[in-house]
C-alpha cells in the first residue's frame, strides 16, 4: 500500500522569491561565448599548444599543418578564429603569417572563467 505525499502550500520563506542575480550582460556574455567557441574545438586547442611550446615563441602557419593533419585553409581559419577571441597574435612575413601567443592570453581566459563563474 503506497501512503500519498502531503501537499504543500505557497513557500513561507520570502528569500526563495527574491530575483535571481542580473548575470552578464548581453556585451560581456558575447565576449566570453567568443573565447570559449575559440577553445571548443580540439584542433584549436592543439594548436595553441604547439604555439605556446615553440622555442622561438612563435610559429608560422606552414609549421602548423603537419601536426594537427589539417589542410592550410583549416588551419588559417582557426588560426583567424583564434586570433578574433584574443588568444594569439598574427604577424605577416612575406607571404607567411606567423603567431604568437598573445600577451593576454592567460588573462582572456582568466576573465572569462571569472565572468561565467561570478556572473559579473
Amino acid at each position: 500500500m503506497s501512503t500519498p505525499l502531503p501537499l504543500l502550500g505557497p513557500p513561507t520563506d520570502a528569500a526563495c522569491c527574491t530575483p535571481a542575480a542580473t548575470g552578464l550582460d548581453p556585451e560581456q556574455a558575447a565576449a566570453v561565448a567568443r573565447t570559449f567557441k575559440a577553445l571548443g574545438d580540439p584542433a584549436r586547442v592543439r594548436l595553441l599548444s604547439i604555439i605556446a611550446a615553440a622555442p622561438d615563441g612563435d610559429v608560422c602557419l606552414c609549421d602548423l599543418t603537419e601536426p594537427v593533419g589539417l589542410a592550410q585553409p583549416t588551419v588559417s581559419h582557426h588560426m583567424k578564429l583564434l586570433a578574433e577571441a584574443g588568444l594569439v597574435t598574427r604577424e605577416q612575413r612575406g607571404k607567411w603569417a606567423h603567431f604568437a601567443i598573445a600577451p593576454g592570453a592567460r588573462g582572456t581566459v582568466d576573465a572569462a572563467l571569472d565572468r561565467t563563474l561570478t556572473g559579473q
